[in-house]
């Protein structure tokens, strides 16, 4: 990938990706902390980064996990027209700005779910998706947990980090046979994302969903395995 990802981008992709960063800094309701011109680099250009995993360019569909206000996933469903992707939030302000902005855009194959991982997963989510994306405050573990029952067996999750922590991939390890994610690999992206510690972290579902798998919503982050 070039050093700037966006470089890839159509002028019509461009466009839509504007309009969406417009109307996220005339947003009243607090979606985003970033709203300014460094949104482009930090929202956009970081997004894009992901599709230096071939898994992700190649996928048919995402769920997007704690999508906030619609990063990565209203990206990558530009990027990734032929994909559909699902941008899964609990917060119905995020998703009500995620839906207005995919349909101001024109990014049809963007679709926001007002709900929780966990309970997707146990409906019609469960085991349905190549890829799952996360750019999402949270440990691996605990992502690594909520992505497992929506993957597929032998699809992906890719996680956005910054520093590497060695105690947080250590207890990813020790988590990855109960929750049947495995750690792949691990990509520094810095010099081309919105932070110059930026990782993707890229982990394998490698087995059948594990049948204690989804826990009670909020559990595997308030008691993360490993």
């Amino acid at each position: 990938m070039p050093a700037d990802p966006t470089a890839s981008l159509s002028p019509a992709q461009r466009r839509s990706l504007e309009t969406v960063l417009a109307l996220l800094a005339e947003e009243r309701a607090s979606v985003s902390s970033v709203t300014d011109e460094r949104a482009w680099q930090v929202h956009v250009a970081d997004s894009l980064t992901g599709l230096e995993v071939p898994e992700l360019r190649e996928a048919q569909r995402i769920a997007d996990v704690g999508a906030g206000a619609g990063f990565p996933g209203l990206v990558l469903a530009v990027a990734l027209p032929d994909a559909q992707v699902d941008l899964i939030e609990s917060v119905s302000r995020k998703t009500a700005f995620i839906t207005h902005a995919a349909s101001k855009a024109g990014i049809p194959n963007a679709t926001a779910l007002t709900t929780r991982s966990e309970d997707l997963a146990k409906a019609e989510g469960r085991e349905s998706y190549d890829i799952v994306t996360a750019r999402a405050v949270a440990r691996l573990s605990t992502l690594a947990e909520l992505a497992s029952p929506l993957l597929r067996e032998g699809g992906v999750l890719v996680a956005w980090k910054g520093r590497r922590d060695a105690e947080e991939e250590q207890q990813m390890d020790r988590a990855s046979e109960s929750l049947a994610m495995r750690p792949e690999s691990i990509l520094d992206v810095g010099g081309r994302a919105g932070s110059e510690h930026r990782h993707l972290h890229v982990i394998r579902k490698s087995a059948s969903t594990p049948s204690n798998l989804p826990r009670k919503s909020g559990m595997a982050k308030k008691r993360p395995r490993g």
